[in-house]
């Protein structure tokens, strides 16, 4: 049984103290699931907030004739701007790298890392952001882990990297034992409470529409979808977040 309910809950009023925060987002919809709610609470903070795209998001529904590769990135990217809309995150127009959903590189000698690396490093520094929201290092899908590591190349080149909260999304599901923190990580797990703006998460995580409901891809029925089991997660009024046990520059 997965220990997140037991995790110690932090109040909304956690979010005022993040500083500019910069959500890394692996594909459309990650950004609502996994802390849609602290984006939507730093909004109320007055904290400002911008968003990266790892991924294009054109593989949910793989096999569609009726949308191309490129139609079917449009739609999520469509998507992920409407999400951020309703979030309060859309004030800074966001970065969107394009790499390969289902494969995004992981290291540096794979195509794309090390660009992807260097764009990353600089939007971050441009945003002069002090907090970064990233997949946990071991979430188990892995366009995530590949996310996070690209994140943390990007963090090593910069003289003063900001804080880093990693939030989960399918370590819901399919976590096992391993995937789990361990005290090598030295990372401490909360809870954040979002009940203030539950109702703005749940419209977020809708305007995917293309991957909570069918009626978008309309030609490929073997595509993915969010089944309720998996949304059910993310109707809970708080969110789960890692954080190293000792983190410089703390609030």
């Amino acid at each position: 049984m997965l220990p997140f309910a037991e995790y110690p809950l932090r109040p909304a009023d956690f979010a005022a103290a993040l500083g500019p925060t910069v959500v890394v987002a692996p594909h459309p919809d990650d950004e609502a699931l996994g802390c849609g709610g602290l984006l939507a609470l730093l909004h109320r903070a007055g904290q400002p907030t911008a968003a990266v795209l790892v991924s294009d998001g054109s593989m949910s529904h793989p096999n569609s004739e009726t949308f191309s590769p490129n139609a079917r990135r449009a739609v999520r990217e469509a998507e992920f701007h409407h999400a951020l809309t309703i979030l309060g995150a859309d004030a800074t127009e966001p970065l969107l790298l394009h790499l390969p959903d289902s494969r995004v590189p992981d290291t540096a000698d794979e195509p794309g890392f090390v660009t992807a690396v260097e764009q990353l490093r600089a939007f971050l520094g441009q945003q002069r952001a002090a907090t970064v929201l990233i997949p946990w290092r071991r979430d188990p899908h892995p366009d995530h882990r590949a996310t996070a590591a690209l994140v943390q190349a990007a963090l090593a080149g910069l003289p003063q990297p900001p804080r880093r909260l990693e939030y989960v999304v399918w370590a819901w599901e399919r976590a096992a034992p391993e995937d789990l923190p361990t005290a090598a990580d030295a990372v401490l797990g909360f809870r954040l409470d979002i009940g203030p703006v539950m109702s703005q998460k749940q419209r977020a995580i809708a305007a995917h529409r293309s991957q909570v409901a069918p009626g978008v891809f309309t030609d490929d029925p073997g595509g993915f979808l969010l089944s309720p089991e998996m949304l059910a997660h993310f109707a809970a009024p708080y969110e789960v977040y890692f954080e190293a046990s000792q983190p410089k520059n703390q609030p």
